[in-house]
């Protein structure tokens, strides 16, 4: 370790504003394997190709020169990849903290990123579980955190809304996240329901999810309207939720079209400072076939998102006033 780290500082000058002056062989080095994926192991192959040819092209002009320290150069390379693509999964992160070649290191850095994301600073992602006037469940989550940190948390929250009337789920800032969405989700039937899978590239395999048949609790059940906000960003999982329920027909989507994030990603180590989220898989929905990559989710109501909540309790008023 102690070598390894020695031929590291050869090779990076340390930045103190940004972290890491880069030498011209780190930077060739990290466009070259994010080229690789893109041409070897990118969901899409024909975009994964194209893709590799533009970001061949900017290289070739120089246009990864400019930057020089790590945060840099990972911005400019995240955004010329999500301009090649339209893909806002892919992205390239800088870590100031050497990552070794080992699964430890690679383990470390995921659960660094867990703790970042979805930790108890954002309580697991529930900003709110309350009962507005009316009896309205109102239940706001700014992300879906992986079952085994916020499970028990997101549970508890949909306890405090299980016996009203009606719900109203706001995703409006919500970025996405992990298992949890099924588990929202299975709170909201009484019976178990498909859900949106995965298509995985490399194996060229489909995974079907389903809602859980038992869950912590008293569920909010399958017969009380279900609405749920959403934004331009409100993206990935949290599009998931909102795409998987307007096809099953158990909520009425308000708002504006979502961001259009359908392609999960996992973290690959490119280089001991910097980590590719990698894209080779696409959500499928087993009743349309279909996903929200690139289009978003488009609302049943479409309004304001900063009108959203308002417009959906008058929803719930009309409807309650036709009962």
């Amino acid at each position: 370790m102690r070598l390894v780290a020695v031929v590291l500082a050869a090779l990076l000058c340390v930045d103190s504003a940004h972290g890491v002056e880069l030498s011209r062989a780190v930077r060739k080095e990290v466009v070259g394997k994010v080229i690789d994926h893109l041409e070897s192991d990118y969901v899409n192959a024909e975009v994964g190709i194209q893709a590799a040819q533009a970001l061949r092209r900017q290289a070739s002009k120089g246009v990864f020169e400019v930057p020089h320290d790590g945060l840099a150069f990972a911005a400019a390379l995240t955004s010329a990849l999500r301009a090649a693509t339209g893909d806002g999964h892919l992205n390239v992160e800088y870590s100031q903290k050497a990552l070794d070649e080992s699964a430890d290191a690679d383990a470390s850095f995921t659960a660094q990123e867990m703790e970042r994301y979805y930790g108890a600073h954002v309580n697991f992602g529930v900003r709110k579980a309350e009962r507005l006037e009316g009896n309205i469940g109102l239940l706001e989550m700014t992300v879906f955190p992986p079952a085994a940190m916020g499970g028990d948390t997101v549970a508890a929250a949909m306890q405090v809304v299980a016996h009203t009337d009606a719900l109203i789920i706001d995703l409006r800032h919500n970025g996405g996240g992990s298992e949890t969405v099924s588990l929202v989700a299975s709170y909201l039937f009484d019976e178990v329901k498909p859900l949106s899978g995965s298509y995985d590239r490399p194996s060229g395999t489909t995974t079907q999810n389903f809602t859980q048949a038992y869950v912590p609790g008293a569920k909010f059940g399958g017969r009380k309207p279900v609405y749920v906000l959403i934004s331009n960003r409100t993206f990935s999982a949290a599009e998931a939720l909102a795409y998987d329920l307007q096809a099953l027909k158990r909520a009425t989507i308000i708002g504006e079209p979502s961001g259009g994030g359908a392609h999960p990603f996992t973290y690959r180590r490119l280089h001991p400072h910097f980590v590719l989220w990698s894209v080779t898989q696409k959500s499928v929905n087993p009743i349309t076939q279909k996903n929200w990559q690139g289009i978003g989710v488009q609302p049943d109501v479409r309004v304001d998102a900063d009108r959203a909540l308002e417009k959906a309790i008058e929803q719930i008023s009309e409807r309650r006033n036709l009962e």
